[in-house]
């Protein structure tokens, strides 16, 4: 039996919000294949998104658009949740300590089905019951039912380039990166007033990357550990769709 699927491409833009421009790639979780990575069949950290494309070229699957995916110790490995193909590398951290990940509350990216979700940590303990398909935490929140993160100031002189990610209410999600330092209250504002997203997830600062060729971005200054990553099959013929052997 034949079966015939489509893969939607993410779509980046350039955004202005309060003076300052962002990329911004939107993508549908239902129509497009988005997932997490870290390491490679060896147990290697993929570290990049070179090595990251390389890989999957050996599939035949071709990387699309691909952003840090969430904070990471200095060997590589996350420093919360990781989850890869419905299966945990590590589990959620909920305890305390030094830095933006414990400026809380932090929070979860997750997928499950074509769906995806942010959710403070809490709460998404509370309320996901099996282990998604994949899933990173970061943190802190940006934008946490509709407010922004109580401990950002409008007025604070802290500038970095800042990346975050965010779902909408119609279940589209935003990857953004700032093009020049900007406060954590901006990136969440972006997130809440010009992209929609009644929740959002910081995921790393001056480190923050973007693998966006149709905008000119392919970031390789610095290392790291989770990637998001939309991808595409590779296939031969005229169109966006491709006929499988249904197994």
């Amino acid at each position: 039996m034949l079966t015939v699927a489509q893969d939607a491409r993410a779509a980046c833009r350039i955004v202005r919000h309060l003076g300052t421009d962002y990329a911004v790639c939107d993508v549908d979780p239902a129509s497009s294949t988005l997932s997490i990575f870290h390491a490679d069949e060896t147990g290697r950290a993929y570290g990049g998104f070179t090595a990251l494309k390389t890989d999957l070229l050996r599939d035949q699957t071709r990387l699309d658009v691909a952003m840090n995916g969430g904070m990471y110790e200095k060997d590589l490995s996350p420093v919360g949740l990781l989850v890869i193909d419905g299966v945990e590398q590590k589990p959620i951290a909920t305890g305390e300590g030094w830095g933006n990940f414990y400026l809380l509350p932090n929070g979860v990216f997750a997928l499950s089905n074509g769906r995806a979700i942010v959710r403070e940590t809490e709460a998404y303990r509370r309320s996901v019951l099996t282990t998604p398909d994949f899933a990173t935490q970061s943190g802190p929140m940006l934008v946490i039912d509709g407010a922004v993160h109580p401990a950002f100031k409008p007025e604070s002189d802290s500038l970095q380039i800042r990346n975050g990610i965010g779902v909408d209410e119609k279940g589209i999600v935003h990857f953004a990166i700032s093009l020049s330092p900007v406060r954590f209250h901006d990136v969440a504002t972006l997130y809440r007033d010009a992209l929609g997203c009644p929740n959002a997830l910081f995921l790393d600062g001056h480190i923050s990357s973007l693998y966006a060729p149709e905008i000119g971005r392919i970031d390789e200054t610095y290392p790291m550990g989770p990637i998001i990553a939309v991808t595409r099959p590779m296939w031969h013929g005229a169109g966006s769709s491709r006929v499988e052997n249904e197994r």
